[in-house]
């Protein structure tokens, strides 16, 4: 739990309301009126995400790109493989403890294509077939309410965990509707909480009462469209009877609350985090007297409580306090809640610089850290004692990447898994007292890995910052430079790219002949809050550049050439394709482009982009649109290059990147007279897939499209 990660959600008895102070306004540039930006732009009305004209423009590409991916003689075939991989009865299921103690579980297969929320108990789960209860079923529940619902998620109330929330969405957007379920009865509660369709941050305050932060009232959001007004709601009130108690401003990302529960759910503390930016936030205590604003670092993250010790990650250094960037402090609550301004912290771990904390979580008396070390895992057991915090490590199969799941909290017991590039993940349950470890599943290879090795090696950044890569390639491999490879990466928002077992990856490229690269570039999370704040902003060029030097380093080492590359990145990784695209086309033959931003001159209009200028800066910023203007695909592409024809993927129901992004793309790339393959779901959300069918038809097209540009 990172940060960037702001819906955090929470609860207590709260009833005064309390308002954030306004910031001091710094010395600024004259911003330039947002109608000014890309006022002239001829594809503006693609904006309108579902439009007429947008949607039949979007559906004439379709109909375009699909006959000539799926036409190809290896279509069938490799979404074949792709649904069976997906759909596999004989997947591992992972698993959360219920209060009760059961094991719960969400799972889809071609018989339940929107999912089953289902339990079983530990016993059962160790055997080869484990008996599994129906809590609720999505497609029987879609089906009874003609609805297009995607299943986000549930929120129990602890201790017991047998009344949640039942998050609901339309299609897969990030708009959802929030329903009170009880697990006992199997049942939709007959008057129960009922949230309607929003962008919203929420958490059980007690039985009867919710804690909420969404649009009680028309345009009552940020300029992100976040919630920034967070409200008490009682049960059976209207959401017009909701009683506000903390309040931001409109210029935030967004509120939402925080709950800090012991281990036996009873409620500690309850806190609003105020998001100023994607990454900075303001962390408010509340209380029946009203709020106090903690004193911590913008940059850091309330992580866990464990044996009354309130565990927080910085994200920026605390020189006043003597900590630095990356550590891992912890307070005493009780006396934080006492004297918030003169409580110390004390250290609980400080990585190296070749470190970073990925993972914190708790069982019931002990702090569980899941490490990177030079971007392979590791896990520390971590205990509070009078003399402060000591460690222990978990014996954990190494060179791997390690999770951590759910823990039980009523003891010592925990879920990890561990998985690598070629090795299936496994699931252990762990005792983070006594440190013992059972593996109690083992996921069945999808594709022969017999004839792969995994490297890793480093590329030299212009700078001269050493970048890390993994290449997962056929051992008898030549240094030819004719394998067929395909690079991936994401540089941006801590998100750290670690060693993952993909089983679609592996048959339908590696056992194919291909040859898979991920590079560790700065932007991400790999060594920490440094390596991501290394290509913020005025320094994203940075992240580009890694890129580009991972890429030429394949090339000299003759693991593949320009001819055979490949590359492949969604999201903000789709704009590092559209950079990639327009400053360094002659090193790549083929660009998967995946619900990507592109237009960054109009981002922060577009979609959730508001909130996103901590990330890349603010175009109404002339100093900072300059820096923008410099990488921004979208204003750069332009006639005569030597573009390779790209594949642009996208999905309509996506609230979060826009697909104006992707269609604006596409339209331009063709306006200049360049080929585009363009293919827009109609549903799928960010993940521009909502169930396994449709993530093994775009998984399809994508290879088809890779190997038809790369191994033909």
């Amino acid at each position: 739990m990172r940060s960037l990660v702001l819906a955090l959600l929470a609860s207590t008895s709260l009833m005064t309301a309390s308002h954030a102070a306004e910031p001091t306004p710094a010395k600024a540039e004259i911003r330039t009126p947002l109608s000014e930006l890309g006022k002239d732009d001829p594809y503006l009305w693609m904006e309108e995400i579902e439009g007429t004209r947008a949607m039949d423009w979007a559906k004439a590409r379709n109909g375009k790109t699909l006959p000539v991916l799926q036409g190809d003689a290896r279509y069938a075939t490799l979404e074949a493989q792709a649904l069976a991989i997906l759909n596999a009865k004989d997947r591992v299921p992972g698993v959360s403890f219920g209060g009760d103690g059961s094991l719960r579980n969400f799972w889809q297969d071609a018989s339940h294509v929107r999912g089953l929320w289902r339990q079983t108990t530990l016993e059962s789960y160790r055997t080869a077939e484990p008996v599994w209860e129906t809590i609720l079923d999505i497609d029987a529940l879609s089906k009874a309410e003609n609805a297009n619902w995607v299943y986000k998620g549930a929120s129990c109330l602890p201790p017991e965990e047998t009344r949640c929330l039942i998050t609901l969405s339309n299609g897969g957007k990030d708009a959802v509707t929030v329903r009170e379920f009880d697990t006992s009865t199997r049942s939709f509660v007959a008057g129960g909480f009922n949230l309607p369709e929003g962008k919203q941050n929420y958490s059980w305050l007690d039985k009867d009462t919710l804690l909420v932060a969404r649009e009680w009232e028309p345009g009552q959001v940020t300029k992100s469209g976040y919630a920034y007004v967070l409200k008490t709601m009682k049960r059976g009130q209207p959401l017009s009877a909701a009683q506000e108690v903390y309040r931001g401003t409109e210029t935030d990302v967004s509120v939402s609350p925080f709950v800090l529960r012991d281990a036996d759910g009873v409620t500690q503390a309850v806190i609003a985090y105020r998001g100023v930016t994607f990454f900075e936030s303001e962390k408010h205590l509340l209380t029946d007297k009203g709020s106090v604003k903690l004193d911590l670092p913008l940059k850091s993250s309330i992580q866990a409580l464990v044996d009354g010790q309130m565990v927080v990650l910085l994200e920026q250094d605390w020189a006043e306090k003597g900590f630095k960037t990356g550590d891992l402090i912890s307070f005493d609550l009780a006396a934080l809640k006492a004297a918030p301004a003169t409580t110390k912290a004390m250290l609980v771990l400080r990585p190296t610089a070749r470190q970073s904390v990925e993972q914190v979580t708790t069982t019931r008396t002990k702090l569980v850290v899941a490490l990177l070390d030079n971007v392979r895992g590791v896990a520390q057991v971590l205990t509070h004692g009078a003399k402060g915090w000591s460690a222990q490590t978990l014996a954990l199969p190494a060179n791997a990447s390690i999770g951590l799941g759910s823990s039980a909290e009523k003891d010592e017991r925990l879920f990890v898994t561990v998985t690598g590039y070629l090795t299936p993940s496994t699931f252990w349950l762990a005792d983070a007292g006594s440190l013992k470890l059972e593996q109690v599943k083992a996921s069945p290879a999808r594709f022969d890995a017999s004839t792969h090795v995994v490297e890793q090696f480093e590329a030299t950044s212009t700078d001269g910052t050493k970048v890390p890569y993994f290449v997962v390639r056929p051992r008898a491999a030549k240094s030819d430079g004719n394998s067929p490879t395909l690079l991936y990466a994401y540089g941006g928002f801590q998100v750290s790219m670690t060693p993952a077992y993909s089983g679609v990856m592996g048959k339908l490229w590696l056992e194919r002949g291909g040859t898979y690269v991920v590079a560790n570039i700065r932007g991400g999370g790999e060594f920490g809050p440094a390596w991501h704040a290394a290509g913020l902003k005025e320094n994203r060029q940075k992240v580009y550049d890694d890129f580009f030097a991972v890429s030429q380093d394949l090339i000299t080492r003759k693991i593949t050439s320009p001819r055979r590359l490949g590359i492949m990145g969604g999201s903000n990784g789709g704009l590092l394709m559209g950079v990639a695209l327009t400053q360094r086309p002659e090193l790549y033959n083929a660009i998967v482009v995946q619900v990507p931003l592109f237009d960054m001159i109009r981002y922060s209009q577009i979609g959730a982009g508001a909130s996103w200028v901590g990330e890349y800066g603010d175009p109404a910023i002339p100093s900072e649109r300059a820096v923008i203007a410099k990488y921004d695909p979208y204003s750069n592409l332009r006639a005569g290059q030597k573009y390779p024809e790209v594949f642009i993927e996208t999905s309509t129901k996506d609230d979060r990147v826009h697909p104006a992004h992707a269609r604006k793309a596409a339209a331009r790339l063709e306006e200049l007279g360049y080929p585009v393959l363009y293919y827009e779901n109609i549903d799928g959300g960010h993940a521009a897939s909502a169930n396994l069918a449709e993530t093994a038809r775009r998984q399809a097209l994508e290879y088809v499209y890779l190997s038809r540009k790369l191994m033909d």
